[in-house]
């Protein structure tokens, strides 16, 4: 685990919306727009939801994969002129954007994707959802690596949605020097418990900030419960959106704040090289 903090603080946004199902010139559109609007409240780094591009409307992904999905090159590139405008706003904006979408590899694997849009305007692959929920694993591969982002000195996990209900892969994150865990997520009307006590546990378990997004709206069974929101390294929402609604939740990362949990609360440093294990039955 990288043991220092970053020297100044990282604005952030997370956004819930409601894409249209298979329109991805559309959405792309709809993401610049959210994207300037987080930058125009100072966020450098806008996380929006899982399967933005697309939606996560598996009737659609599964009727039209090649009208959904974003082809991605051997390098992780990605070409695509649908997502021009998304290129040009966080380029205008000075901004890193997070989208998820469908990507289809040259291979011939679709995975459920983490796009990563520089300040620049370039847009690459970034992280492939590892843990599949569900259905989701009739239409795609999981992801085989994990991932972490540098946005000037800070280091940003990545996981998507049913990989953050898995402790350990913000712990991952975490021992790969993670500062903050970056989240699109898809979560389903009706599991607003587990929405909320995931991500503000896995920021409690890895004294980390954690950027959570999620869609909102949709029609059932396919209708999303918005919630969005940034969590301290102790769990506690510093942003947080309605269960319905388009929203851009920006939240400042403070290093100070980092450097403070970690010392009060040393969980990372004080873990046992083997810890849970090995261990011993006991009959009672």
């Amino acid at each position: 685990m990288t043991p220092t903090v970053p020297a100044a603080s990282l604005t952030v946004a997370a956004v819930q919306a409601t894409p249209t199902p298979g329109d991805v010139a559309g959405n792309a559109s709809a993401a610049a727009d959210l994207v300037r609007q987080a930058a125009g409240q100072g966020a450098r780094v806008v996380v929006l939801p899982e399967l933005y591009l697309c939606a996560y409307h598996p009737p659609t992904l599964a009727a039209d994969p090649s009208g959904t999905d974003i082809a991605v090159d051997p390098t992780g590139a990605v070409a695509d002129p649908r997502l021009d405008p998304l290129r040009d706003a966080a380029r205008t904006a000075g901004a890193t954007v997070v989208v998820g979408a469908a990507a289809r590899h040259p291979d011939g694997r679709r995975t459920i994707a983490a796009l990563v849009a520089d300040r620049t305007g370039v847009i690459r692959l970034g992280y492939d959802k590892q843990q599949l929920w569900g259905s989701e694993r009739d239409l795609f591969t999981p992801g085989g690596r994990g991932a972490t982002l540098l946005v000037d000195d800070w280091r940003l996990g990545l996981g998507i949605c049913y990989d953050g209900c898995f402790p350990e892969h913000g712990r991952a994150a975490a021992l790969d020097g993670a500062h903050a865990y970056l989240c699109p997520s898809g979560y389903l009307a009706g599991s607003e418990h587990r929405r909320d006590l995931y991500y503000a546990a896995r920021a409690l378990d890895n004294t980390m900030f954690v950027v959570f997004a999620n869609a909102v709206g949709g029609d059932d069974p396919w209708r999303f419960n918005g919630g969005a929101a940034v969590y301290d390294p102790q769990g506690r929402a510093l942003a947080r959106g309605a269960d319905e609604g388009t929203a851009v939740l920006v939240a400042t990362l403070d290093p100070a704040v980092l450097a403070a949990t970690r010392e009060a609360h040393s969980m990372l440093a004080d873990r046992l090289p083997s810890q849970g294990g090995p261990r011993v039955s006991i009959n009672c």
